[in-house]
């Protein structure tokens, strides 16, 4: 993967199943002529959409549309062709067989990402933009993707890269003049200049975070015992009836999954079996279940009756489950408010009633703060490798700071500054291993 290949690829670009419209698409060297042949000789305007008989040989397949991208102006830098005909899954895989007929060979998962990315149309930052922005599970996180793509995030990396290389300017230049050192590192305000790029690392942790979670969300279980208001509240978050209410102990018995969006951040809301002890093989082997998954879910609420003990049942919850009431992943709410004459809410405290909505909003703004989630919009979409590269620069970077100042070490300066400069590097793509390229475009899908 280290070169750009430019032999002819194509895929289909649509999803799979049919549809009203399905679209095949071509890229590399000869892409134009197997587009006039497959036309019929029709004469390919570029970037304008034309009707054409798509025929192999003398059959036709099909009627539809065909627009030609010559390079360099096309997504992966090559000639482009997309053929749009009926959505027809028998359709489109005549259309792509008489393509790889003329000498096309079948794209790779994510190859035309690639070599958008290879042939310097994209950096690796938005290239992995484009696989969040079709994965985004809300309009929050398809706008963030969406900034991640247009190069914002790439832009605030670039603008701390871009200093960096000033800096190591700087420093190897009082390497070569070493009777000139203390005065030209002194000079260029090193120091301060080191801690305001700093800064800048930090903020991009936090703001790449932020993208991580409401890209990919976090997966929540409700816990507690019988008829405690589990399946209530469940409904009560998804606005529907999702889960069977009855006042009957253990009515839940599997794992019941909703997909949601709280506070602009998707959730996985699952529903767990009452923990109790019971006889009963087909509901003991729901509270394994429902163990199971608090031990893996990412924020557990324990739901507790407030017109019960409170401390009983915790206690009792904490029994059956391998966590402790300080545990981070933990949130307890109080249910059934509606039925307490006088609740006593101290500071933290989450009391609601699922059967007539009250808390459930505080609840929500809750979770996504339980989260680590700030409401509203993250910048950007980030993944976690942008994270653990940032981390990288930011350690290299305190690392170079503890090198400027009466004692110093002039070259262990220049390679610290070097290391946080690599860092960058790797989240822009200028600096990446071919495996890593691999495994990042590897998760797209065909045809993109």
């Amino acid at each position: 993967m280290s070169g750009v290949e430019t032999d002819l690829i194509a895929a289909v670009a649509t999803p799979p199943g049919q549809g009203g419209v399905g679209i095949v698409r071509l890229s590399g060297q000869g892409a134009l002529e197997i587009a006039r042949k497959l036309c019929g000789g029709v004469s390919l305007t570029p970037r304008t959409a034309q009707f054409a008989n798509l025929v192999d040989g003398d059959e036709l397949i099909d009627e539809g549309l065909v627009i030609a991208f010559p390079a360099p102006r096309s997504f992966t830098g090559e000639d482009v062709v997309e053929f749009q005909c009926h959505g027809s899954p028998v359709v489109l895989q005549r259309l792509l067989d008489s393509v790889c007929r003329c000498g096309a060979r079948i794209a790779r998962p994510g190859e035309f990402s690639e070599r958008a990315f290879l042939n310097g149309k994209i950096d690796l930052a938005q290239a992995e933009a484009i696989a969040d922005l079709i994965a985004s599970a809300s309009v929050q996180a398809s706008r963030a993707a969406l900034r991640s793509l247009k190069g914002e995030f790439s832009a605030r990396v670039t603008t701390v890269f871009d200093a960096l290389t000033m800096l190591r300017v700087l420093v190897e230049a009082s390497i070569d003049f070493p009777e000139e050192e203390e005065d030209f590192l002194a000079e260029h305000n090193i120091s301060d200049q080191l801690c305001e790029l700093r800064g800048q690392v930090d903020r991009l942790i936090e703001q790449a975070r932020q993208g991580i979670r409401q890209q990919a969300g976090f997966t929540l279980a409700l816990l507690g015992l019988p008829n405690a208001g589990k399946s209530s509240l469940l409904n009560a978050l998804s606005g529907e009836d999702t889960a069977i209410v009855t006042d009957i102990p253990g009515t839940t018995r599997d794992l019941l999954k909703v997909d949601l969006v709280i506070e602009g951040l998707p959730i996985r809301l699952i529903d767990t079996a009452g923990l109790r002890d019971t006889s009963d093989r087909v509901e003991t082997a729901g509270v394994e279940r429902a163990k199971s998954q608090a031990e893996i879910a990412d924020i557990v609420v324990m739901v507790l009756d407030a017109t019960r003990d409170l401390a009983s049942q915790r206690q009792e919850v904490l029994r059956f489950v391998a966590m402790e009431s300080s545990d981070g992943r933990l949130l307890e709410v109080f249910n059934k408010a509606d039925l307490v004459a006088s609740p006593s809410c101290a500071d933290g405290q989450i009391w609601l009633s699922a059967r007539t909505g009250f808390g459930i909003d505080t609840l929500k703004c809750a979770i996504a703060a339980f989260a680590g989630f700030k409401a509203g919009e993250a910048p950007f979409t980030a993944r976690a490798r942008h994270v653990a590269a940032l981390v990288e620069a930011r350690q290299s970077l305190d690392r170079a700071m503890a090198q400027v100042g009466p004692v110093h070490g002039t070259e262990i300066l220049a390679e610290e500054l070097k290391a946080a400069h690599d860092d960058l590097g790797e989240i822009l793509g200028k600096v990446s291993p071919d495996e890593l390229l691999g495994k990042i475009f590897s998760e797209f899908c065909i045809g993109k």
